[in-house]
């Protein structure tokens, strides 16, 4: 079902809002975590990490949450589709992906506010909540420039809705081609990042 030009303007105002709040929470927590893991200070450290579980469960989880639900409902209201498009596809795989991985990472956040409270978190957990968080900028950055740039390509799904299937072969699997390639290479680019920023800070604190 299409939504009226209104409709698909708010629906469209309010994925915006939410993706770019989940990015923009997301690079707050990042700094946050980068202060934790340089600061000294016992009074600093116990009340920053608390600080981050709050801003991940009352902010982070219910951005990530409106994103990938005004996303469904946008796709389903408009000319995209879910399941038409590579790139809606492949943008609805990385915040799924998100999503999951966030509700998992909040469980090292909880974890880190109650030893900083107790005056016991370590040097690793504050590397890897950094590295995480530096990761799913990366992720979530791939995700809004998919929604920017749109790349061409209809899936055979969408081939089959578009029309009896007269778009060209070649076409489609170019377009196929680098929309994967595309995801799998910012996929890794987030999973490298994430190790090389552990490896250098575990390396910078071990001296």
């Amino acid at each position: 079902m299409m939504f009226p030009p209104r409709w698909r303007k708010l629906a469209l105002t309010a994925h915006v809002g939410a993706s770019v709040g989940w990015l923009g929470a997301v690079a707050a927590f990042l700094v946050l975590a980068v202060i934790g893991l340089r600061s000294m200070d016992d009074t600093t450290v116990r009340s920053l990490y608390p600080t981050l579980d709050l801003l991940g469960w009352y902010v982070i989880v219910p951005f990530s949450v409106a994103a990938l639900v005004t996303g469904l409902i946008q796709s389903l209201g408009t000319q995209w589709g879910i399941f038409k498009h590579y790139w809606v596809v492949a943008k609805l795989l990385i915040t799924v992906g998100a999503s999951l991985l966030l509700l998992l990472h909040m469980q090292l956040v909880r974890s880190a506010a109650v030893a900083a409270s107790g005056g016991t978190l370590g040097a690793d957990p504050r590397r890897r909540l950094v590295a995480d968080a530096a990761a799913a900028f990366v992720v979530l950055a791939v995700a809004v420039v998919l929604s920017v740039y749109k790349p061409q390509g209809l899936t055979p799904w969408g081939v089959r809705a578009e029309s009896s299937g007269a778009v060209a072969m070649a076409s489609r699997q170019t377009a196929f081609s680098y929309l994967f390639w595309f995801t799998v290479g910012a996929l890794l680019v987030a999973v490298i990042i994430r190790h090389l920023l552990g490896g250098a800070i575990q390396s910078h604190f071990s001296h």
